[in-house]
């Protein structure tokens, strides 16, 4: 009879530990998610042997050649690109990438990009109309429309998508050098001409 009066007097500071224990688990995730904002090893930015002018251009080629629609900037250092997909008749995911190209002015340029994905599905809205007089209004259902509604928006922190990203920016980077080069040839052999 002591051990089960025991036992059920126990009960509430179980149910008290049990619930405090579940309350800082929550917290400490809350704090997680704070400390992870800011880092060191955050793959958001890249630096890129090449003037701000090779790089930018590189920069706006690469968002270019996977589709991405720009928006006009009164900064030319900062492009905006979107970029949608349906995978589902009722799902439409966008990719949003933003980058700033800054030249370092020691021969590299730096390239910081962030790319978004949103999320947005068709969702029915109900709607009213509202009739009446001043203080005196009557509102009633007047039907349904389908709207496209976001569920979901984050960064994406996948490095392997910045690095996949930044790999197609070394390449458009490598192919300008190369121009730079055959420009640069016939030039040569023009001084050289001149100079015999």
């Amino acid at each position: 009879m002591c051990r089960s009066l025991s036992a059920v007097a126990l009960r509430p500071y179980v149910a008290l530990l049990t619930v405090a224990l579940v309350a800082t688990g929550c917290a400490s995730r809350k704090h997680d998610l704070a400390r992870d904002s800011i880092s060191a090893q955050a793959p958001f930015s890249k630096t890129f042997r090449g003037s701000g002018d090779v790089v930018c251009w590189s920069v706006k080629r690469a968002l270019l050649s996977q589709g991405y629609m720009l928006d006009r900037s009164t900064e030319s250092s900062v492009l905006t690109g979107t970029r949608d997909f349906q995978p589902d008749p009722k799902l439409n995911v966008s990719y949003h990438l933003q980058t700033t190209c800054a030249d370092n002015r020691d021969g590299t340029s730096i390239v910081f990009v962030t790319a978004t994905r949103e999320d947005s599905q068709l969702q029915r809205m109900k709607q009213s109309t509202s009739m009446g007089i001043g203080p005196a209004t009557l509102t009633m259902p007047s039907g349904s429309a389908r709207v496209l509604g976001t569920v979901r928006r984050e960064t994406i922190q996948d490095p392997s998508f910045y690095t996949r990203f930044f790999d197609l920016v070394q390449g458009f980077i490598g192919q300008e050098r190369v121009a730079d080069q055959r420009k640069a040839q016939p030039e040569e052999a023009h001084a050289e001409v001149r100079n015999q």
